[in-house]
């Protein structure tokens, strides 16, 4: 059952998050990366990325982000991984490798050998060390190895988070609590060394897309803002830098006409252990020999409205690139991604993620497709 839907796209690994890490550190001169994207040299590079801002999006929208829109013609799409979420994006580019290898594979994710549920965006379980969990180096780590200073601007509140430390540990961490401080430290860092790696992430306009909808005037008029934080550290750049713009997903507007309820009754329930994942890509552990019957029901019930994959599925398809064993087991056994505006809620145990307009998470070109927009000072 191959993802070769008219909606659903496998994601391109090779022209990917991942690939824009490891060509950006490339283009500084760290040696054993792989330049797949063809990045030229340069003695600085900055990474902003803008949560939410899909490349469907942001040329929908053009209008509301001059700046943005005038960099439209010379940049293009490049590949979130899958699940399109924040947490596995912000991992891939933290460390340059495909989910399945450093294995923050989604927004909820089975324990192996537990019954917990772990949230990898917000690190609720204290006995999962983010070292372990995702033990590889970061490509900050890598960078400082090579003598390229390195700065991870963003809000102080994700500061020493179990993600952060996950993602991106080795950095230089500079808190910043507004677009406008975003871009005063940005230029700043940039401005501090002679070889200067800078990783710049805001995440508001993903907030209002999951609250308002990204059909909204909230999410339109803070894509201004966020086109003017681009313009202002664009503005700052000092001498042979790169700017590189992009985003961790896109996102769908759903309604509750679109909201199926995988929680109640007794169809959705039988033979499944544990459910996570979100409502655009729900994971879900079944119990010992039960995940073809698990499969095969969901595949039922729900249709068209949404992709259900097993695990060896997903695995035989690439969906997260090359897996790891240890990172195996933290894949859904069954796994359903949402097509259309099709959302797979749990008003129960999810009762404000059930109710938000905005979703991600799935492989529909909406979701799965950000830009690479490019700013160059190289003489």
């Amino acid at each position: 059952m191959p993802v070769d839907t008219a909606d659903l796209t496998a994601p391109r690994y090779d022209s990917s998050l991942a690939s824009l890490t490891t060509s950006v550190l490339a283009s500084l001169g760290v040696s054993g990366e792989a330049d797949l994207l063809g990045l030229p040299p340069v003695r600085r590079a900055c990474v902003l990325l803008v949560d939410g801002m899909g490349w469907e999006l942001l040329r929908e929208n053009r209008v509301h982000a001059p700046f943005l829109a005038g960099l439209l013609e010379t940049g293009s799409p490049i590949s979130a991984g899958c699940p399109t979420t924040t947490a596995t994006s912000l991992t891939t580019v933290g460390t340059g490798l495909v989910p399945g290898y450093h294995g923050v594979v989604g927004y909820q994710v089975a324990i192996p050998g537990t019954e917990r549920v772990l949230n990898q965006l917000r690190w609720g379980d204290p006995e999962i060390v983010p070292e372990d969990w995702q033990p590889h180096t970061t490509a900050y780590e890598r960078a400082e190895r090579a003598g390229v200073r390195t700065a991870y601007v963003a809000a102080d509140a994700y500061r020493g988070s179990g993600l952060s430390r996950a993602s991106a540990r080795g950095c230089r961490y500079v808190g910043a609590d507004s677009v406008t401080e975003l871009a005063v430290r940005a230029g700043e860092a940039l401005a501090g060394d002679d070889r200067v790696f800078a990783f710049v992430y805001h995440s508001d306009l993903d907030s209002f897309g999951h609250v308002w909808g990204v059909d909204s005037p909230y999410w339109r008029l803070h894509l201004g803002y966020v086109d003017r934080l681009a313009e202002q550290i664009a503005d700052s750049l000092p001498p042979d830098t790169a700017l590189y713009i992009t985003a961790d997903h896109g996102m769908v507007d759903t309604a509750p006409e679109t909201r199926i309820d995988i929680e109640s009754g007794p169809a959705f329930n039988a033979g499944v252990r544990l459910r996570a994942g979100e409502p655009r890509a729900r994971q879900i552990y079944t119990r010992e020999g039960a995940a073809p019957d698990v499969a095969a029901a969901w595949r039922e019930l729900l249709g068209e409205r949404a992709l259900v994959l097993t695990r060896e599925e997903t695995l035989d398809q690439g969906l997260f690139g090359e897996v790891d064993d240890a990172v195996r087991p933290r894949i859904g056994d069954v796994v359903a991604l949402a097509r259309g505006n099709t959302a797979l809620v749990a008003p129960e145990s999810e009762r404000t993620v059930s109710r938000l307009i905005g979703h991600h998470g799935s492989l529909t070109a909406d979701e799965l497709r950000v830009p690479l927009l490019r700013v160059s000072t190289v003489a």
